[in-house]
């Protein structure tokens, strides 16, 4: 960390390193039997904790840190500092109560996270009301990216950002960015902003080397068409640097199997524990309204462009337009009992058929109708991008307010933009919280689930 930035934001972490290696001995000092209660194993207790933190970066938490992100780094600490005791066990013990080392690193990690979340939230709090732990930060540029910042640093001061002025790249060029500069040093700046829309490559290499001799952190603001928006990966083959241009996370073998892991055993839960039942009570309600099949069944496209039947209760009459139309408000289509099925989502339900097939996932981008995803691959940039991965039942768009029915271009483009974003930072906690989200979003009734 360079010097003075962030006040004492420094100590932090070696406070936090120092607690939880005390929550984690004390915990076994007092919770475990005295034939383990040996130096060599809280010797070992420390040093497993400090060298997987380490890997997991688990103390790399920062102003800017989400929730869901602290909740994801204590669970792969837990399964991993689990993994590591019970070996260590199993080498130098016979140790016959298995339960109780899970209650002992479970409890152990209920504290570190009661006290993770505790200095987290009380570093806000500070921040907001004391207008302590901040950083002092400079933009420098024009344009509608800049006031984006600017309204950011200005709502959310419980970052802790305090946005000090904002140069306008157009004016300070003429000077050579003297002015810049100059405020910088007299102001203890610790940040500068400095927007690549705004500035030219000249101009760049001048903040380069003013902030590496005078240590203040430099951030870039790209434009959001910019290459260097995206989730970049940068690899060496040799000493050559190597820049992909997108990182998918279920590319991992190891997500893929979490991903798929997760898939298997909630569709089992689902149709062993509601549509065991609520399938014949479906069909005989769909049966006695409307002629035809009890199940819909639609092509659709999923991973890699790969066509495959998508499966749902059959919400509306037979009719020779299913699959070119999308189903609209108030549309005389939709059967009474199928109204109220996708008011509910019910009609969905029989997906998870195809997540146990593999076609699908519980989470992923919702799959079009194979004439719609041919239009969109034509007209919507980035689209097809979606196909990566496989579709699911719902969607981080859906849950953002971007479902149903395609009513403009917008629309469209929102959901392709939370698709990708979605691919691109996946974890199996943002597939917990999606899904939490949609059976609120459920049971509360949406707008658009018509």
């Amino acid at each position: 960390m360079s010097p003075k930035v962030g006040r004492y934001s420094g100590y932090i972490r070696p406070f936090s390193y120092a607690l939880d290696l005390l929550i984690i001995n004390s915990v076994a000092y007092f919770f475990l039997p005295n034939e383990i209660n040996t130096l060599s194993f809280h010797l070992f207790n420390s040093l497993t904790w400090i060298i997987l933190a380490w890997n997991l970066a688990f103390y790399e938490v920062y102003r800017f840190t989400k929730e869901f992100q602290i909740l994801g780094k204590l669970f792969r600490q837990y399964l991993l500092f689990l993994i590591f005791n019970f070996a260590y066990l199993g080498f130098f013990y016979k140790f016959s109560e298995p339960s109780q080392m899970i209650k002992y690193i479970s409890l152990s990690l209920v504290l570190v996270a009661f006290e993770k979340f505790s200095i987290y939230y009380l570093l806000r709090t500070v921040r907001v009301t004391f207008g302590g732990n901040y950083r002092r930060v400079v933009i420098v540029g024009a344009g509608k990216d800049i006031k984006q910042l600017v309204n950011f640093f200005n709502e959310n001061p419980d970052y802790g950002y305090k946005l000090e002025k904002v140069f306008d790249s157009k004016v300070e060029k003429k000077n050579d960015f003297k002015d810049v500069f100059e405020y910088l040093t007299l102001n203890k700046i610790d940040e500068v902003y400095c927007s690549l829309v705004s500035i030219s490559n000249l101009d760049l290499t001048k903040f380069v080397d003013y902030t590496d001799n005078n240590l203040k952190k430099l951030k870039l603001l790209p434009d959001n068409t910019s290459v260097l928006s995206r989730n970049l990966i940068l690899d060496y083959y040799g000493i050559i640097p190597i820049v992909s241009l997108r990182n998918i996370q279920l590319d991992k073998t190891t997500n893929q199997i979490i991903k798929r892991t997760f898939d298997i055993l909630f569709s089992l839960l689902i149709i062993i524990f509601i549509l065991s039942w609520l399938t014949p009570l479906m069909a005989i309600l769909i049966k006695l309204e409307s002629k035809g099949p009890v199940f819909f069944k639609q092509k659709r496209n999923g991973l890699n462009y790969e066509e495959f039947y998508c499966y749902k209760f059959r919400s509306m009459r037979l009719n020779p337009i299913a699959d070119l139309e999308q189903v609209q408000k108030n549309d005389p289509r939709v059967t009474r009992t199928g109204a109220f099925m996708r008011k509910t989502s019910i009609d969905e339900l029989p997906q998870f058929f195809n997540v146990l097939l593999g076609d699908m996932s519980v989470v992923g981008p919702r799959p079009h109708m194979v004439s719609h995803t041919e239009m969109y691959a034509k007209s919507v940039d980035k689209f097809m991008v979606r196909h990566f991965i496989k579709p699911g039942i719902t969607g981080l768009a859906q849950t953002s307010g971007y479902r149903g029915e395609v009513e403009n271009e917008k629309d469209i483009i929102n959901r392709v933009k939370y698709d990708i974003f979605y691919l691109e930072n996946w974890s199996i906690l943002l597939d917990i919280k999606i899904v939490v989200l949609t059976i609120l979003n459920a049971l509360r009734g949406e707008e658009k689930a018509y």
